[in-house]
């Protein structure tokens, strides 16, 4: 099944944010709410019901089998049940199972389950079995056996048949959210959330790749995503998944109480740290090297470590420009969004757009990899050097290996991306250009600076 949990990246008209050099510019804070628990705010992600609607239980173990790991040590009709999934009560009282947020914000790392972190292992190809002809055959299964199942899950198949076979990716490991956010908020009123079977907006016809930034670097931004548009209150963004079911906004009000639960146990989230010895000296001379050229943009750290919270404009930073050119191409979603629902009451979300893309704090970015936005580079050394950068690499997503002494994933440098296993960065959206700031580096410096961004 495809993952559809991923947080919404919406599009924004250019008239909003303009700039007329190559300065950084800085991103003002916006009031968030406060005062939520974190313990009551992990509860729901892994056991809430945000996504009211889905595959009936039966069915989905029939399908998908018991899961035997259960990272999550869920008990009760969750416990068999993949850390990426719910199984909830729908509104009729039949048990179903629905994606949850961790399908993209969680990830299996060397066997343990990292919560947090963006999984790069995500697969979004025409590979995967939940495709249009099986969500038809299992809907007139359902309509024919058990009528009440079929109500249980009518929103979810709705929104599965109107999305899917417009969902797909070339290759494995990237993130989709743009397109799912165009896709959903194309069949849905901006004022009342309701369904419509046809789309009411024009959807573009190229899917922009992302990398799934970690959830542990929310607490340190002003803004969301990496364009930094997503302004005003985080919690409306952090819930809009809900689009795939909703039937209405007090659906709607009734999954943004929880809200500050779910942005304190974000908040409380910590990189995890790198797990071998490093070379203090190294470390020592790296840290002198990152404060002198990277630290004006991505911050300092320790005890006393500040972050800026800049967004570089794209004259400068140069990485692929699909990202937030798509932006301003297609602002017809920026206006559905900017006269929603989600722009009302005193916890309202605004977006501003921005020609160039955030630089992100590096804490944990040793197990960040892929990297850059699109997720087009395989390892640091390669994100600091970008004469090494391979133009179509292959990683091994069944067994999935991760280099330590040289951050990032094992890969295989490709002749050619004729494959959904290989990174392909010709294609529009996934090129790995841009970023030259470690190219000024020699390679005894490289390797120092390397060693000190395993220590964030």
């Amino acid at each position: 099944m495809v993952s559809f949990l991923c947080l919404l990246i919406f599009v924004a008209r250019p008239v909003l944010l303009q700039h007329n050099n190559e300065d950084p510019v800085p991103i003002p804070p916006s009031p968030q709410r406060t005062g939520g628990d974190a313990a009551k705010g992990y509860d729901y992600l892994i056991n809430g019901d945000y996504i009211k609607s889905g595959i009936p239980y039966q069915v989905y173990l029939f399908g998908a089998g018991a899961d035997k790991n259960n990272y999550l040590n869920r008990v009760g009709i969750n416990r068999p049940i993949s850390h990426e999934f719910t199984a909830v009560k729908a509104a009729n009282g039949e048990v179903v199972v629905a994606p949850n947020c961790l399908n993209c914000h969680a990830q299996v790392f060397d066997d343990k389950l990292v919560v947090g972190m963006g999984n790069s292992l995500v697969d979004f190809t025409k590979s995967k079995k939940f495709n249009l002809a099986n969500i038809e055959l299992l809907e007139k299964l359902l309509k024919l056996n058990s009528p009440k199942q079929y109500e249980a899950s009518f929103e979810f198949l709705r929104a599965s048949k109107a999305i899917t076979e417009q969902l797909y990716a070339p290759v494995k490991g990237v993130n989709v959210a743009d397109r799912l956010a165009y896709l959903l908020v194309a069949h849905r009123a901006p004022g009342t959330l309701t369904w419509s079977n046809e789309a009411t907006l024009k959807i573009p016809e190229e899917l922009v790749p992302t990398d799934t930034p970690p959830w542990w670097l929310l607490k340190k931004k002003n803004a969301m995503f990496y364009n930094g548009f997503g302004r005003g209150d985080f919690g409306r963004f952090l819930m809009a998944s809900n689009l795939l079911t909703v039937n209405d906004t007090s659906e709607s009000r009734q999954v943004d109480e929880h809200m500050p639960d779910v942005l304190a146990y974000i908040y409380s989230l910590n990189p995890p740290p790198y797990p071998k010895p490093v070379d203090q000296s190294l470390v020592a001379k790296g840290r002198v090297l990152f404060e002198a050229n990277c630290s004006d943009c991505h911050g300092t750290y320790g005890d006393k470590g500040s972050y800026p919270n800049y967004l570089i404009p794209a004259s400068v930073i140069q990485t692929d420009s699909a990202l937030y050119k798509a932006n301003y191409s297609d602002p017809q979603f920026i206006d559905w969004f900017n006269k929603s629902w989600f722009t009302q009451g005193a916890h309202a979300a605004q977006l501003v757009p921005f020609q160039g893309y955030i630089a992100p704090p590096l804490d944990g970015i040793w197990a960040s990899a892929p990297y850059l936005h699109n997720g087009s580079v395989p390892t640091l050394e390669a994100l600091l050097n970008s004469k090494i950068r391979p133009k179509f690499w292959s990683r091994n997503f069944d067994k999935p290996q991760y280099n330590y002494d040289n951050p990032g994933w094992k890969f295989t440098v490709e002749k050619k991306g004729d494959s959904v296993t290989i990174y392909n960065t010709t294609l529009p959206g996934y090129g790995n250009y841009g970023h030259y700031f470690g190219d000024r580096f020699t390679e005894k410096e490289r390797k120092a600076v390397i060693e000190y961004l395993k220590t964030l």
